[in-house]
């Protein structure tokens, strides 16, 4: 629209006052402002904390690395120590938040919280030392999830080992109320670090204590399990790898985490949604669902059997542990060979999720231990073998090589080795012949466990278990459809994220009673008769399954179970419960090579034989015996479409298909459960042990 022209006598009437009153303005604001009376701050310019009733001092400094960057590190110091030893640990969790668990005068309620084994550490009057590994919290540098040893994976010339070398180097310089010498501990991550503290430790690294370390990310550890998927850990990644503090929180969009993973169909697209495809480590995930070279080339345990045994090391490992279940017992096997003068390799099995031995240890979920398992642990084995390589002037701990804690009867046993050679509690001296790792059979990387006798657990017709052989005449298998659109949950729904807060399922799962899975259409259980005499097993149970899809590729879940007396005395809840023992799950598609996915012949029985968790356990007479096999854990692990497609990451809705599944049982394909049963039991167990009638 065109403006028409004004009058001049019409543009002064409509800006002339506007046009005025301009300089006018102009001279207010050039006016000093008002002054006012100063009123002083109230903060100090430096504070300087009076702390001279704390019974400890705080220092935080900044540690240099040979790459010129600094790590973050928090020192506690026990007021008046002298000589006092060091006891370190490094973590991505935050230096701070690990030392600051109360605002108190007291080092107790400051170091009250995980990782600490806090009464060991105030019985000992150690230094205590807290690390931010680089990249994380208050360190600078880059940060690697499992920062992987300088090598194929990693072209910089530091890593953990590196880092943890001149961190020790600086602290022996640098705390003059130190003896000079150091121990390093920590859980599961904090755990993972112990171990590269034993490549080229440094000389002032007495003793490594590593607690349910992360050691091999895709055999049986966090991220996969055979090559099954844990999705369940993507809200760890989101977490952690986000942000250097761990701002950003991964989110709820469903109360059922069932249904959330249900919704957003695979674990890529869930990821893609929730932008875990900008973290690094996410992208590695998906890039290397298989066992390549990215996994073997990080795998510590084969790792630390590359490198000379120099330090003594306290292998500590739970029985239930629901995220680590692998690690401590692979490096044991790996390293114990090395251990020729019996000195450095101790393994302790407790009855303990993941990090419960810092904790009470009187129970796990509905199973009771008599006792409180874990402060016998800090009291009589970490607390004297600490104090034997730190303590100046310490007695020698009488600790045997394996301490393992025997469930069923509940008590803890001595051994010279694991699995035991005897069945009898042993003396600390002597290791014990070695036995020679159970023929694999032509497929070596799916057995991980070595065992003493294995006795096979025949699965037989009717839904039988037997320690007879099938026979001719017997029905030859066992069937049930697996619907990827109704997998079987892990835990009794709805479920929760994983976590450690008052109420989560997630610490107590492994233990929780199986008779809901066993009632299911698409979970196929044998069971034993009655046992009329104990049966002790230790070691790790080898599934051998001969089984058939109809699809092109699979999951198998084998879990062997202790099914109590249909009533216990005293304890109404464990009648007739279904506790697990040992259990996991294989990806099919893995069957022939861990590198290489490749598509299962439909509707052809082949064997699938891949070790379980290590068990120490005996099942009491009037119990029975149950092996449950089904194709999905979930949401824990991913779907597995049962259609072969190159990355199940990345697996469409329309490749998610029914398959029917079969457990043979015949003479020639033969599918059993090899249990390390004890020699003693072993030779004493009559043919009603296990009930061979078959039915």
């Amino acid at each position: 629209m065109k403006l028409k022209t004004l009058a001049p006598s019409l543009l002064l009437s409509v800006f002339g006052t506007a046009l005025f009153a301009a300089p006018a303005l102009a001279q207010t604001e050039k006016k000093p402002p008002a002054t006012y009376p100063e009123l002083p701050s109230e903060i100090p310019a430096k504070f300087t904390p009076k702390n001279d009733s704390f019974d400890h001092t705080r220092r935080e400094v900044m540690i240099p690395m040979r790459d010129g960057v600094k790590l973050h590190t928090v020192i506690l110091i026990p007021k008046g120590a002298k000589g006092a030893p060091i006891l370190l640990t490094r973590t991505p969790y935050s230096a701070d938040k690990l030392t600051t668990h109360a605002e108190s005068a007291h080092l107790g309620p400051v170091l009250n919280g995980y990782d600490h084994a806090l009464d060991v550490v105030l019985e000992g009057g150690y230094i205590r030392v807290v690390q931010d590994v680089r990249g994380k919290h208050g360190s600078e540098g880059d940060y690697i999830v499992n920062r992987p040893l300088r090598g194929p994976q990693n072209p910089t010339p530091v890593d953990h080992a590196t880092d943890t070398w001149d961190t020790i180097d600086w602290l022996v310089k640098n705390v003059p109320e130190s003896n000079g010498k150091v121990g390093i501990l920590g859980i599961s991550y904090n755990g993972f670090l112990p171990l590269m503290a034993l490549v080229d430790p440094h000389p002032a690294l007495k003793v490594s204590a590593p607690m349910n370390p992360m050691v091999d990310g895709w055999i049986g550890d966090d991220w996969f399990h055979y090559g099954a998927f844990r999705q369940i850990g993507a809200s760890w990644i989101y977490n952690q790898v986000a942000t250097r503090k761990g701002e950003a929180k991964w989110w709820r969009s469903h109360n059922d985490e069932y249904d959330m993973w249900m919704q957003a169909g695979s674990a890529g697209e869930l990821g893609r949604r929730r932008g875990l495809d900008q973290l690094g480590f996410w992208n590695k995930l998906v890039e290397h669902p298989a066992y390549d070279a990215f996994w073997r080339d990080q795998a510590v345990d084969k790792l630390l059997a590359a490198q000379p045994l120099k330090t003594p090391v306290l292998l500590v490992h739970s029985l239930w542990d629901q995220e680590d279940i692998y690690g401590a017992p692979a490096v044991y096997k790996a390293i114990e060979p090395k251990d020729t003068a019996n000195d450095k390799v101790f393994l302790v099995i407790g009855p303990w999720h993941h990090g419960q031995m810092i904790g009470n240890g009187s129970s796990l979920g509905a199973v009771k231990f008599g006792s409180d398992t874990a402060l016998y642990f800090r009291k009589r084995i970490l607390g004297p073998f600490l104090a034997q390589y730190l303590q100046d002037g310490a007695p020698k701990a009488d600790i045997a090589p394996v301490t393992a804690f025997e469930t069923g009867t509940n008590a803890w046993r001595r051994y010279s080795a694991w699995p035991p050679p005897s069945p009898l509690p042993l003396s600390p001296e002597g290791r014990g012949e070695q036995k020679k790792p159970l023929s694999p059979e032509g497929r070596g990387e799916g057995v991980r466990g070595k065992a003493g006798k294995m006795t096979p657990l025949y699965l037989r017709a009717g839904l039988k278990l037997s320690h007879e052989s099938p026979k001719p005449g017997d029905a030859a298998f066992e069937e049930y459809i697996s619907d990827p659109a109704k997998p079987v949950p892990f835990v009794r729904r709805p479920i929760q994220p994983m976590g450690y807060e008052e109420g989560n399922p997630w610490p107590r799962w492994l233990v929780d009673d199986q008779r809901e899975a066993s009632g299911r259409p698409d979970v196929v259980t044998f069971i034993s008769d009655k046992l009329t005499a104990p049966m002790k097993i230790a070691g790790e149970p080898i599934a051998n399954l001969v089984a058939s899809t109809s699809g092109t590729d699979a999951d198998w879940v084998v879990k062997l179970i202790d099914v109590y007396p249909d009533e216990v005395g005293g304890d109404a809840v464990m009648g007739g419960y279904q506790l697990m023992i040992a259990a996991d799950i294989f990806r099919g598609r893995y069957r022939e090579s861990f590198a290489t996915a490749k598509a299962i012949t439909p509707d052809t029985p082949l064997l699938y034989r891949f070790a379980l968790p290590t068990a120490n356990h005996v099942f009491l007479p009037g119990h029975r015996i149950m092996v449950q096999i089904q194709s999905s854990w979930f949401p824990l692990y991913d779907r597995n479409p049962q259609t072969f497609v190159p990355n199940i990451f990345w697996a469409k809705p329309g490749e998610y298909r029914k398959a029917t599944q079969r457990v043979y049982h015949a003479p020639k394909q033969s599918s059993f459960i090899e249990l390390p049963i004890t020699a003693a039991i072993a030779s004493a167990r009559a043919s009603a042990a296990v009930g061979n009638r078959s039915r």
